[in-house]
C-alpha cells in the first residue's frame, strides 16, 4: 500500500485527486499538510488523517511514501524539492512551476533521489488525442501545417471560479496558465516543439490576471500553432484542429466527433474517425511507475515544454514582443 501525503487545498481539482487516493487499490490517504491551517484542519478531520502545520514535520514520517501536491502554483518549487529531498514520489497538478528555471530545479532534485514524478496532463489520455496521435501517425494528413487548439468556460463572468484563481502572484497567470495548460500541451503534442512565441491577453472583467488569452506557436519549418483560452465564454466547445498539406482533421463541432478529410483516403468526403478507449489516468500511471521503478519520461518531457511555452507567453505579453524559445533553455 502507497501512503499518500495531501499537499494543500488551494487547486479546484484538489478534491478529485483526494478521490482518486480513495478509490484506488494501492494508495492510501495518512496525512495532509496545507498552507492555511484552517483549511487544512478542516480537510484532515474529513479524512480522517492527522493534519500537520509544519511540512518539513510530514515529509520527515518513514511511513508516508509519496505526496499529492495541490499548493499554490509559486510554492511548487520549494515543496516538491522538499519532497523529493525528502524521498517522497510526487503527484502535481500542472503546471510544475511557472518557469523553466524552477522546473529544473524540482527535476534534478527528482532525479538526484530517484523518486518518481508525473504531472496530471488528463486530455493526454483522452480517446480523442489518441485517435488523432494515430491519424498523424499514419501521416493521411501530409506535413501538419497548422494546429488550433481551444479551450475556454465561463468561470470569471460566472462567479464560480475561486477569488484566488486570479490571483497574479499565486497562480503566475490566469486564463492561459490553468486552463490554457491543455490546449498548449495538446498543440505541442500535435505540431512538435515550437522555435517562438507571440502572445495576446485580454482583461474583460479586469481582473489581476488574463481571463482571455491566444498565444501563437512558430514551428521551425513555418507550421503555426493557435492556443486560446478564455475564464469569459459561455458555450464554448473544446475545439481541435489539425491541418496538413493532404488533409484536415476536425475535433469538437461541438459534438466530440472527429473528423477527417485527406487526399491520401480513398475516400474523399469528411468521414468521422472512430475513438478508442481512454488510457489510464496520469495517477494510476504514477502508481505503476512507483510500483514498478519506471519512468514518466513522456509525460515529465511535455511538461517542461509547457512551463516552456507558458513563461515564453507570459514574456512575450510582459515584453511586447516574440519571445524565442532559445531564450529560456540555452544554458
Amino acid at each position: 500500500m502507497i501512503k499518500v501525503g495531501m499537499l494543500s487545498y488551494w487547486h479546484v481539482h484538489a478534491w478529485d485527486y483526494t478521490k482518486q487516493v480513495q478509490a484506488h487499490p494501492e494508495t492510501e490517504i495518512v496525512a495532509v499538510w496545507d498552507e492555511l491551517s484552517d483549511r487544512g484542519r478542516e480537510t484532515a478531520e474529513k479524512l480522517g488523517v492527522p493534519f500537520f502545520a509544519d511540512l518539513d514535520e510530514l515529509l520527515a514520517k518513514d511511513e508516508i511514501d509519496a505526496v499529492v501536491v495541490d499548493t499554490p502554483t509559486n510554492m511548487h518549487r520549494d515543496v516538491m524539492v522538499k519532497a523529493a529531498e525528502a524521498g517522497k514520489h510526487i503527484f502535481t497538478e500542472k503546471v510544475i512551476a511557472p518557469t523553466v528555471a524552477e522546473v529544473d530545479e524540482i527535476l534534478a532534485a527528482v532525479q538526484k533521489a530517484n523518486v518518481k514524478l508525473t504531472v496530471s496532463l488528463p486530455r493526454l489520455n483522452d480517446p480523442s488525442t489518441l485517435a488523432i496521435q494515430q491519424i498523424l501517425e499514419q501521416g493521411v494528413l501530409g506535413k501538419v501545417t497548422l494546429v488550433r487548439a481551444r479551450l475556454s468556460h465561463n468561470g470569471a463572468t460566472a462567479g464560480w471560479l475561486p477569488e484566488h484563481f486570479y490571483n497574479l502572484e499565486q497562480c503566475g497567470g490566469g486564463a492561459l496558465i490553468d486552463l490554457g495548460c491543455h490546449p498548449m500541451y495538446l498543440t505541442r503534442l500535435f505540431m512538435g516543439m515550437p522555435v517562438q512565441v507571440s502572445a495576446s491577453y485580454g482583461y474583460v472583467t479586469n481582473k489581476e490576471v488574463e481571463d482571455n488569452a491566444v498565444s501563437l506557436l512558430t514551428g521551425a519549418s513555418g507550421e503555426l500553432g493557435i492556443v486560446e483560452a478564455g475564464f469569459v465564454n459561455s458555450h464554448s466547445p473544446f475545439t481541435i484542429e489539425v491541418h496538413g498539406t493532404e488533409g484536415t482533421l476536425l475535433y469538437g463541432n461541438p459534438e466530440g466527433r472527429i473528423i477527417l478529410r485527406s487526399n491520401k483516403l480513398e475516400q474523399q468526403d469528411w468521414t468521422e474517425v472512430a475513438q478508442g478507449t481512454p488510457r489510464v489516468s496520469a495517477f494510476e500511471q504514477w502508481v505503476q511507475h512507483i510500483q514498478g521503478g519506471t519512468e514518466a519520461t513522456e509525460n515529465v518531457q511535455l511538461a517542461r515544454d509547457l512551463t516552456i511555452l507558458m513563461e515564453a507567453s507570459n514574456r512575450s505579453v510582459a515584453q511586447k514582443r516574440t519571445i524565442r524559445v532559445d531564450e529560456l533553455t540555452s544554458n
